[in-house]
């Protein structure tokens, strides 16, 4: 897939990304994808390769980009349990510092960038996300609900702005959560903030997985959890995004 390096105007300074769309011309919908914490990395890019071979342009922005480039730490090849620790604690600060705020002046940037690309297709898009960029999704999603069609988030703290936030939402959505991330009692009562919304979804724990499953260069990494992500996520976009 071809993927090229952008930079995204914003109310607080250039944000570096990268976009990736299928090979073959003409214009695409467009998916606004929040990486997990760790930030552009081969992992990331594979994921949006793949979204992106399905037949959509695939916007992946850098959103610490006020710290520097991605990655804004270094990475080793494979991020080990020995390694997660120490890496979360540097980006903790970093997280703590992008406020609900931050994430609504940019989300609007990002969004007007990827309707402004001459390959995307007019009409509306979907935002998806991992871990933290499923939160990021999330309230990006809550603050266009004229715009964004379409809202999937993994392993992500969906519900850390509390219910009333989701009664926003108008996107169709589906969130995927990690066994060892919510509880069946929490997961009931997310769903009863979903059915508040009057939105269609689907939110279900993916069995036997953690925190990260759907990244192949962590020890979390669960192939039975990407797949069925795959299966969850593509249906959606192709119900939901014109021409999908």
């Amino acid at each position: 897939m071809p993927t090229k390096t952008v930079q995204i105007p914003t109310t607080d300074g250039l944000a570096d990304g990268f976009a990736v769309l299928p090979e073959h011309g003409g214009r695409h919908p467009g998916v606004l994808m929040y990486g997990d914490a760790f930030g552009d990395r081969p992992t990331l890019r594979e994921l949006a390769r793949e979204l992106a071979g399905h037949g959509y342009y695939v916007l992946v922005p850098n959103f610490f980009y006020r710290n520097g480039p991605a990655p804004v730490v270094d990475l080793p090849a494979h991020i080990g349990e020995e390694d997660r620790l120490p890496l979360i604690g540097r980006l903790m600060p970093l997280i703590e510092a992008h406020t609900a705020e931050r994430v609504l002046r940019d989300a609007d940037s990002y969004i007007e960038f990827l309707t402004a690309q001459p390959e995307v297709t007019a009409g509306p898009l979907a935002v998806t996300g991992y871990c933290i960029g499923g939160l990021l999704a999330t309230r990006t999603a809550a603050a266009h609900p004229g715009r964004v069609a379409a809202l999937a988030a993994f392993h992500a703290p969906v519900a850390a702005d509390g219910p009333d936030s989701l009664r926003r939402l108008t996107a169709e959505v589906h969130f995927g959560h990690a066994a060892t991330d919510i509880t069946p009692e929490a997961l009931d009562e997310l769903n009863r903030s979903l059915d508040a919304a009057r939105v269609g979804y689907t939110s279900e724990i993916y069995p036997g997985t953690v925190h990260g499953f759907t990244m192949s260069d962590t020890d979390a990494f669960d192939p039975a959890g990407l797949r069925y992500h795959w299966d969850r996520l593509l249906p959606l976009l192709a119900r939901t995004l014109p021409n999908g």
